[in-house]
């Protein structure tokens, strides 16, 4: 796939992955108001270059709004659930210190993201079993190509010891 645009490597699922910054449940919309000229929106402009896709890619569910040249300062505001509103000023700060700040605020912590990631990694293993609250499956006859449950549907006559044995005794009669 041909690298086009402007920055295209800001469009490379690598790039978009390494973003570091990932909401609290609670956080619904953040919208980002800047200048596209001014020394104080320098930084803001940066954050949204190069942090607001990897933010996108983070965290889905999202809502983000972009004002440009409304305001005379450059700020952020998140929207919570609760109809909280939280302000971030983002005037002659570095895009850097803007991306600490949001993270620090409202980022969940690395302990949250790692345990997260544990329980996601155990409930599609498929390598699990057990009942439907804790893993995908419940028996390995739900398995696609595995054996069906005898307590569901029969076995062929061909797989059951009963049949074996009496195949057994009738080749020995013989």
């Amino acid at each position: 796939m041909p690298m086009k645009g402007r920055f295209p490597i800001r469009r490379t699922l690598e790039y978009l992955q390494k973003g570091d910054i990932v909401f609290k449940n609670r956080v619904k919309i953040m919208t980002v108001n800047y200048n596209t000229s001014g020394e104080l929106s320098d930084g803001a402009r940066k954050f949204v270059f190069f942090n607001i896709p990897q933010i996108q890619y983070k965290n889905q569910w999202l809502q983000i709004m972009m004002f440009k040249n409304m305001t005379p300062s450059p700020f952020l505001k998140f929207y919570l659930d609760d109809g909280e509103q939280v302000l971030v000023d983002m005037e002659g700060k570095d895009y850097k210190q803007i991306s600490l700040h949001v993270k620090k605020i409202l980022g969940k912590s690395e302990e949250v993201l790692q345990a997260e990631a544990q329980a996601k990694m155990q409930a599609s293993n498929p390598a699990n079993f057990g009942p439907r609250k804790y893993c995908l499956r419940e028996c390995i006859c739900e398995v696609e190509g595995q054996v069906p449950c005898p307590g569901t549907t029969p076995l062929p006559k061909e797989m059951t010891g009963k049949h074996r044995t009496r195949m057994a005794a009738a080749a020995a009669q013989e």
